[in-house]
């Protein structure tokens, strides 16, 4: 798989500035600046295929099987089941390339609501892309939604964690336009939770770790790839640290 370079190239100062804050908050925070509190899974992830129209990225349109990282996790974090901006990150493993890291925020479902992070109880329920992608012209949302016939995974970390010993929860992923309905592509399937040190180690970059065909866009599209390097560098981890190796679902 090809490396995917960002689409931007912002002032080098303001982005110079934007990573140092984030690596300087990130050390004092001594952890993650974004997304502090969560927990990891191993898992799997199903693509069906993209219904009607294809959105042109090999990996949404052709039925395929990937060994998954997910992460749940709470923005602030507050207390256990208070209201937050919740956080799903997916890492799917490919043999041989780089993998594809998405990550999601909890969302409304419908067009407006799909561009906004919004604060819930429930680990069950939309999440959202915020920002766009590009697929050649085409501009993708992608999302995991509630899958109606899965286990709950609750209101709070404890419950989604206490819910994968039980049961395998499912959410559905998703595409849509700027104004289209979900068209449904494929499930992410939880498994067993890695242990806290695994979850340490685990880091994500949502800018570079693409399809080839997909790249990140909208306005914040470079803000996120500062602060997540900065972030990155305050743990001393790297675009692809982390992401397990144990058997799935």
């Amino acid at each position: 798989m090809t490396v995917t370079q960002p689409p931007f190239r912002p002032a080098g100062r303001a982005a110079t500035a934007v990573e140092r804050a984030s690596t300087a908050l990130g050390r004092l925070r001594r952890g993650r600046l974004l997304h502090p509190a969560g927990r990891s899974f191993v898992g799997e992830t199903v693509i069906w295929g993209t219904p009607g129209p294809p959105t042109g990225v090999a990996l949404l349109d052709q039925p395929g099987q990937y060994r998954t990282t997910i992460r749940l996790s709470k923005g602030t974090p507050t207390p256990g089941s208070w209201p937050d901006v919740l956080g799903l990150a997916l890492r799917l493993h490919s043999d041989g390339g780089r993998p594809f890291d998405l990550l999601v925020s909890s969302s409304g479902a419908a067009p407006v609501l799909r561009n906004l992070p919004l604060p819930r109880r429930r680990f069950t329920g939309t999440y959202s892309t915020i920002t766009f992608y590009r697929a050649g012209r085409r501009r993708l949302w992608l999302a995991a939604l509630a899958d109606p016939d899965s286990a709950d995974l609750g209101r709070s970390l404890a419950a989604a964690s206490a819910a994968t010993r039980t049961d395998t929860p499912r959410l559905v992923l998703a595409v849509a336009s700027a104004v289209g309905t979900w068209r449904l592509v494929g499930q992410v399937i939880l498994g067993a939770q890695l242990s806290a040190e695994e979850d340490s180690a685990l880091a994500f970059d949502p800018v570079r770790n693409l399809p080839p065909e997909l790249r990140v866009a909208g306005p914040l599209a470079w803000l996120r790839d500062q602060t997540y390097r900065g972030s990155r560098r305050a743990r001393g981890a790297t675009a692809q640290s982390g992401g397990s190796t144990a058997t799935t679902v």
